[in-house]
């Protein structure tokens, strides 16, 4: 269908479209407009993937003289694939309305593991594995010297994309990464090399969140970017945990050790030039005088990681003159590793920020501010001077230059946590010094800068007035919106107590209480024998869900439950989840059902669907609060509160209920879908808590439903999968109407009706 917003005509590829779907995109179409940035709150299963893409590709073609390139977002690969698929089908209904006009380019970008097809290279086992075997076989002086000699190796896709140069393009269309792969076979052209060239010509990009968040890999991958972009964050509610993450490094004792023997290489290395090719090492000296002024012109083959910190953050000034001659720098890291396996020594928590840490280094082995800040751009000039390929290899000491240059480039919103063991195994000694970033805010700053609107969406970003303050940013535009549903297919509960009455928490104090895990224990027994088909599990974490899982074990109550369904658990093992979950699919397939036991925080409750007859029955057992001792998060909760006035437990709080939401959100997938959720915990009937659920959720739940014993909920439970199975009315002739077509928008437009909720 295709219709028309203000000036823009709208083209979308269904017959019918949500009233959510139609509110949403007005609402990102004023945030456009406004060229500013906005957070959209959308439940689940209602479109929101498409209805972005829509409306955003419909607004290029409506500007033709000065189209918006869109930058899309996705955590993972499962989602990139997912959202490419949905904009093909735009894609190809948009050419068939409009014609070759309204052809583009798009394109999913990834790591070299997902993209090489070079079989050598990708059969290593994980990415930088795969990515320095694949420098082995591209850097420019290994290509340098297969000229010469013939028996050096390289790859044949890489060297076909190179011949081909300008004549290396993607025609129009939507590539996901299996196309560019078969594209690239075709072609004999390397994929990855062709995709990060394409990067800057595509009219839609999707890609992961650290090619824009990360500054080692956006100052290579998105420099390039146009100011007129709308960047989307798919799936966001964790998005200020993945800034905090692109900004912090942990070191321990082999990581030292590690960098010791990257040291003692590169000094033979540069004796060995030293004694062949002393113009090399004086070429870079020269250089370096100039400034680093070589990182622009460099082969695409030759660069992998840029400056850790913001780009506006290292001034262009020149390499100090104590770190420009190869082997004073290596000395200069020597008296770094050495400072740090001092401190490393300690048998108390130490915690400190980066300006007394600046000091204390600069007291002891001399290395001023400058040379940190320096230290990431020196070691990655000098890497490419001794022409070393195997990046694996050389990895602890680019961890130890990261850490330098962010401590010397940042004053505030750091800590550096030194522990000597971890507080949960206090017997064993495994001491780590952690610099923790705790401002969302830095590492997402240049992103609002640069880029004209940034679009924050998810299922759930209940309460949405945290997130401005969190990465401090003012939204043109903040809504949520609810799901209009023909009937009420999601039911959720709280409950308190357990069929003895006694209330059920995770709270410490009640955590291990053997009453509270009979309690949990029957409540998922009673529920495994009246829902049908696949039931899932939440815990509180790792350690929780083996304690209670033993107990149910030693109690017998497992064994009663696997007389109904079977059992399956995921485990911090992604291979061994995965068999979990793909059996637990067959399970539910077969039509006996099965129950799936997973962590609130673990892989799976992030971008796993449990759709249909894989999900009836959600439980989450207790409120999945973060490990609070975590000095991290400690430190973490003082830097908000002084600067951003957050107070530690409504943040603590806000953290637990949007993994809870999340979790619970798993179940309904599409309007047609149906799924109960139980919060076990009796917590969760306090309105501070509760209120901070997605509004989706919360106008669902009935004051009936909130304060429930086991017993109650059963009832309520058979109940409701009685009304589920029901014939299904789509249209909703009750008077409540879900599906818009054409003539409803028109008539809405026109205002003869007040449809709209």
């Amino acid at each position: 269908m295709k219709f028309q917003i203000e000036d823009v005509t709208v083209y979308f590829p269904y017959e019918n479209i949500y009233p959510e779907q139609y509110s949403y995109m007005i609402e990102l179409k004023r945030a456009l407009d406004a060229k500013g940035h906005c957070l959209l709150e959308m439940p689940t299963g209602t479109g929101k993937t498409i209805a972005l893409l829509s409306l955003i590709t419909s607004y290029s073609l409506s500007k033709p003289s000065n189209p918006v390139k869109l930058l899309y977002c996705t955590r993972t690969v499962h989602e990139m694939e997912k959202t490419l698929a949905e904009l093909k089908l735009l894609h190809n209904y948009q050419v068939k309305h409009l014609g070759p006009s309204a052809r583009i380019l798009a394109l999913g970008l990834s790591s070299r593991k997902n993209l090489c097809v070079n079989p050598a290279v990708v059969s290593a086992e994980n990415r930088d594995s795969v990515d320095a075997a694949c420098r082995k076989l591209t850097a420019s002086w290994v290509r340098a010297l297969a000229a010469e000699d013939p028996r050096v190796s390289t790859c044949e896709f890489f060297e076909n994309y190179e011949k081909a140069s300008s004549d290396a393009v993607l025609p129009p269309g939507v590539y996901t990464l299996q196309d560019l792969r078969t594209f690239g076979k075709e072609k004999g052209w390397c994929p990855y090399f062709l995709a990060r060239h394409m990067v800057q010509f595509a009219n839609v990009v999707v890609y992961s969140y650290q090619y824009l968040l990360d500054p080692k890999v956006a100052g290579i991958i998105s420099k390039e970017m146009q100011r007129e972009s709308v960047v989307v964050f798919d799936e966001a509610h964790n998005i200020d945990n993945v800034c905090i993450e692109a900004l912090s490094v942990r070191v321990r004792s082999q990581t030292l050790e590690g960098a010791t023997r990257n040291l003692n290489k590169m000094s033979q290395e540069i004796e060995r030039l030293k004694a062949t090719d002393a113009g090399r090492l004086r070429a870079e000296y020269n250089r370096l005088v100039e400034g680093l002024a070589q990182r622009g012109n460099l082969p695409i083959s030759d660069t992998w990681f840029a400056n850790p910190t913001l780009p506006a953050d290292i001034l262009k000034e020149a390499v100090p003159g104590n770190i420009r001659r190869a082997e004073h720098f290596l000395s200069v890291l020597r008296r770094l590793v050495q400072y740090f396996k001092g401190r490393l020594q300690t048998e108390n928590v130490e915690k400190e920020g980066p300006v007394t840490f600046v000091a204390s280094i600069n007291a002891q082995v001399g290395i001023d501010q400058k040379m940190l800040k320096f230290c990431y751009d020196r070691l990655y000039s000098l890497m490419l001077t001794l022409e070393i390929t195997d990046t694996e290899e050389f990895m602890h000491i680019q961890t130890i230059c990261d850490l330098a240059t962010l401590v010397g480039t940042y004053t505030r919103g750091f800590s550096i946590i030194i522990e000597p063991f971890d507080e949960r195994m206090p017997h064993i000694p495994d001491p780590v010094l952690q610099l923790c970033c705790h401002d969302a805010s830095l590492a997402i700053k240049p992103v609002f800068e640069r880029f004209q609107s940034v679009v924050i969406t998810s299922g759930t970003l209940s309460p949405i007035d945290l997130y401005p303050r969190l990465l401090n940013f003012n939204p043109v535009v903040s809504r949520s919106f609810t799901m209009s549903l023909t009937r009420d297919c999601i039911c959720p509960m709280v409950l308190t107590r357990g069929s003895d009455q006694l209330p059920v928490s995770t709270k410490y104090d009640l955590r291990s209480d053997p009453g509270v895990e009979k309690n949990y224990g029957k409540l998922l027994l009673e529920m495994v024998s009246v829902v049908p088909d696949g039931v899932v599990c939440f815990f509180v974490s790792y350690s929780y869900m083996d304690g209670i899982v033993n107990s149910w074990h030693e109690s017998g109550i497992l064994k009663e439950i696997m007389q109904h369904k079977l059992v399956f658990i995921e485990t911090q093992d992604v291979v061994e989840t995965t068999l979990a979950l793909d059996n637990y699919r067959r399970a539910c397939d077969c039509g006996r059902g099965a129950v799936f036991f997973s962590v609130a925080r673990g892989k799976v409750a992030e971008g796993i669907d449990f759709d249909r007859h894989y999900g009836r029955l959600v439980i989450m057992f207790g409120v999945p609060f973060q490990y609070t001792l975590s000095r991290i998060l400690l430190a973490r909760l003082e830097y908000l509160r002084e600067t951003f006035q957050i107070k530690e437990g409504d943040f603590l709080t806000f953290d637990a209920l949007r993994q809870a939401a999340q979790c619970v959100g798993r179940v309904i997938r599409s309007k047609a879908d149906y799924g109960m959720m139980i919060f076990a915990d009796k917590r969760y009937s306090r309105h501070d808590k509760r209120s901070k659920l997605p509004s989706w959720i919360l106008s669902h739940l009935r004051d009936a439903h909130l304060n429930l014993s086991t017993d109650m909920a059963v009832h309520i439970a058979r109940e409701f999968l009685r009304r589920m199975a029901q014939p299904y009315d789509k249209t909703g002739a009750m008077g409540k109407r879900t599906l818009l077509s054409q003539e409803d928008l028109e008539k809405m437009v026109n205002g003869v009706s007040d449809m709209l909720f």
